[in-house]
């Protein structure tokens, strides 16, 4: 029959399956929001119904958790989330808006003396201060989510992020060089693993931004540990955490109390 697969010894099949599978993602990612709508924490639990260790885990964290908001699974989730969660935060507390907007107007000429160029840096930082100063003019929730799912604003927001935590490692060359795998350089992790779009954060990078930032993070970690409950680790320790995320292999999102 003419349908039948015919082999051809020219092509790679291996790729190709690769080049579809990254096809579908890209169209699945392009279809969630980059920041969608608080939603109950009940809607995770559903999620996982089938699957008997994370459902268990789901119902430890609704005791400490009532609402998350997801967000899109490009890379660059864990800046977004940081980002949005935070800057939800900041409408209600002018003190801490007002300590922060000064840490960010300083951050410019912090990355002009550690070498970042001008021309590059200037348009992020203006557009970070930008939308911090539509926070400080107590903007509405929805426009501030309007901002965030704007691919535009959204990713001008996470790349002036990643150059500050960036800036931070290698400012602190010394310390963070001890946790930089593969025997890189910290500006070599930086350029490969920090700066690029799409490149997932770990520990390293949640430890500079938040020192970077003054800001504390607790992150839940939603794994297939042994333990039943969900394991959370504050970022700096010691500190009271001013927003929360859940981390799931490879992916966070926004938690509230």
């Amino acid at each position: 029959m003419s349908s039948e697969f015919k082999y051809d010894p020219e092509v790679n099949y291996d790729e190709a399956t690769m080049a579809q599978q990254r096809q579908i993602e890209k169209e699945v990612a392009t279809k969630q929001q980059l920041i969608g709508p608080q939603e109950d924490l009940s809607q995770l639990e559903m999620e996982f119904a089938e699957d008997a260790v994370y459902f268990q885990k789901t119902k430890c964290l609704q005791k400490k958790y009532s609402h998350m908001r997801r967000t899109r699974g490009d890379g660059n989730c864990f800046y977004r989330a940081f980002c949005f969660a935070y800057f939800e935060t900041l409408l209600h507390n002018r003190t801490e808006y007002d300590r922060f907007k000064d840490i960010a107007a300083r951050s410019k000429e912090m990355l002009l003396s550690l070498g970042f160029p001008q021309f590059t840096l200037e348009d992020f930082h203006d557009v970070f201060m930008e939308v911090l100063e539509k926070v400080g003019s107590q903007c509405a929730l929805d426009d501030l989510l309007d901002t965030f799912n704007d691919q535009g604003h959204s990713d001008y927001l996470v790349v002036y992020l990643r150059l500050l935590v960036s800036g931070h490692l290698q400012k602190e060359d010394e310390f963070y060089s001890n946790f930089v795998e593969g025997g890189r350089s910290v500006q070599e992790f930086c350029s490969q693993e920090v700066e690029p779009m799409g490149k997932e954060s770990d520990h390293i990078h949640i430890s500079a931004l938040t020192a970077a930032t003054g800001v504390s993070i607790q992150v839940e970690y939603l794994d297939r540990g042994s333990d039943d409950s969900v394991i959370g680790h504050v970022f700096p320790e010691g500190t009271t955490p001013q927003i929360y995320l859940l981390y799931k292999p490879g992916h966070y999102d926004i938690l509230y109390k």
